[in-house]
């Protein structure tokens, strides 16, 4: 039985995006992931701490702002972070409590590297990079994965020549004249000009966030349970006292494959949210497909699964917006809902407590969903029961006889809407998603997500850092300039702040 190490609340670490690019609909299955059980724990009345990073220093980022001739490496980053947290909302995903730059956590990296180096478990070689000693740490690379040393082949991927094991893996990258950027580049009085190792980034901010505490629940997709979650579990482990663990539970989504292979940017086959899905309609859809599959399998994104989505969702949305309709009109007719009501008596407790231990049971979502349909199944019963005897269309008119007469089980039928909304706390499907760049709200089910412009979220981020400094003065004159481009931004207390457009508010 999960349960967490301070009674009432779940510490959360999940790993988040490398802000280089556009996230991919394989990526979002993660955030997902962590969204579904999330809401989950929070259904079940847990308080959930949430930290998760964001990778802004990294050898694909400073690769990609050479090629784009950028002066600043933030000028791409803060415009990927923008982008992910609007797609981010799009999806309907809760947002984590935090999301840590890894840029501004360096002296915290810096100071785990020496305490590694004081326990024997990190050394530096020649040219100033460090290193994690594998060989010292008593069983690396055994507790998500069984790793072979004798399958292993030694590669040196550009790494020092110091190594003093091939399964070593670097904790601090050394500058290298004519290749790294200056402002991607850190030192101090015992550690080199360089840059972290993508491993470290995560192993420090947790622990900044979560002190030396076991952490309950730590996410990613399955590709990382080696090397990067084996070479955290190492890494922190090194600087917990003996025997004591990193985390407690590790959860791994499975991919999301395009034709039996796994999306990814470095095969190419990859589709980005705004592209996959350009509607408002496949982006509810999306969502549905992943939240209603099992986290651990692998998950084919293909035109005839999110049809499957798109249909299902159509269908829940169709017979809550009859239920609503029938709900409404059954104040102003008499006589509605005098017939005995089965449904609230027997079909929903049923598929509540069924629903209740599918999201239970290792987040059994496929089970969940047929939960949820057998409430749609249940009132599309009760209205074709009405159609029948009333001999009228299942929509109903305020006032009519036939609603009258008919006999409507109302009571059942509200249970079945609360139900329904209930188990939406999990599923997440019942939202609007953010306006596109059309103007009409009446566009709002067809009209591309809205995509705020990078100089925008840009001033937003700066604004933010301002604020956080108490700089007042200068946080006020970055909302001017976002003012002046078009946009304004509200602040919400305890988290992001929502930029909207001047003309919606």
């Amino acid at each position: 039985m999960l349960a967490p190490v301070t009674p009432g609340i779940f510490t959360m670490y999940t790993c988040g995006p490398t802000v280089y690019d556009y996230a991919h609909v394989g990526n979002f299955r993660a955030f997902l992931t962590y969204d579904v059980l999330k809401r989950v724990l929070l259904y079940c009345n847990y308080t959930v701490s949430h930290v998760c990073n964001l990778t802004d220093v990294d050898d694909k980022i400073i690769q990609r702002a050479n090629e784009q001739a950028l002066q600043d490496v933030t000028e791409l980053t803060r415009k990927f972070e923008g982008c992910f947290m609007a797609d981010l909302a799009a999806l309907n995903i809760v947002k984590a409590d935090r999301y840590p730059r890894a840029t501004q956590h360096i002296p915290e990296m810096m100071d785990m590297i020496l305490e590694l180096a004081t326990k024997g478990l990190a050394y530096e070689t020649a040219d100033g990079s460090w290193y994690f000693a594998t060989q010292q740490q008593p069983g690396y690379g055994t507790q998500l994965v069984q790793l072979s040393y004798d399958d292993m082949q030694q590669t040196e991927r550009g790494e020092s020549a110091g190594k003093q094991h091939f399964a070593d893996f670097c904790l601090w990258k050394a500058f290298k004249e004519g290749v790294d950027r200056t402002d991607m580049a850190w030192e101090s009085d015992k550690i080199q000009l360089g840059r972290p190792g993508w491993h470290l980034e995560c192993s420090a901010m947790a622990r900044k966030f979560f002190g030396s505490e076991t952490i309950d629940l730590h996410g990613g997709g399955v590709d990382l349970k080696f090397p990067h979650h084996e070479n955290e579990i190492a890494q922190s482990e090194g600087c917990l006292p003996p025997g004591q663990s990193f985390c407690n539970c590790w959860f791994h989504n499975g991919f999301v494959n395009v034709d039996n292979e796994k999306m990814s940017k470095s095969l190419g086959n990859f589709l980005t949210l705004r592209t996959a899905c350009p509607t408002a309609d496949d982006v509810r859809a999306y969502r549905y497909l992943v939240v209603s599959s099992q986290y651990r399998n692998p998950l084919a994104f293909t035109p005839q699964a999110m049809s499957a989505a798109k249909n299902a969702v159509k269908r829940i949305d169709k017979i809550k917006a009859e239920l609503e309709k029938a709900i409404a009109q059954s104040d102003n007719v008499a006589g509605v809902g005098q017939a005995s009501s089965e449904l609230a008596v027997s079909a929903v407790p049923k598929a509540m407590n069924n629903f209740k231990a599918a999201i239970l049971d290792d987040l059994a979502m496929p089970r969940a969903a047929a939960c949820l349909f057998a409430l749609v199944n249940a009132a599309e019963g009760e209205f074709k029961r009405v159609a029948k005897q009333g001999d009228s269309d299942i929509s109903l008119a305020v006032g009519t006889d036939a609603a009258s007469a008919a006999g409507l089980d109302i009571a059942g039928l509200t249970a079945i809407l609360e139900a329904m909304q209930e188990m939406d706390q999990i599923f997440g499907i019942f939202y609007q998603v953010p306006l596109g760049e059309g103007d009409s709200a009446e566009a709002a089910n067809s009209s591309v997500p809205l995509e705020i412009p990078a100089t925008v979220m840009d001033l937003v981020a700066q604004r933010t850092a301002a604020k956080d400094a108490k700089n007042w003065e200068l946080a006020d004159s970055f909302r001017v300039q976002i003012t002046e481009l078009g946009f304004s931004v509200k602040d919400v207390k305890g988290g992001d702040p929502v930029v909207s457009r001047k003309e919606e508010q």
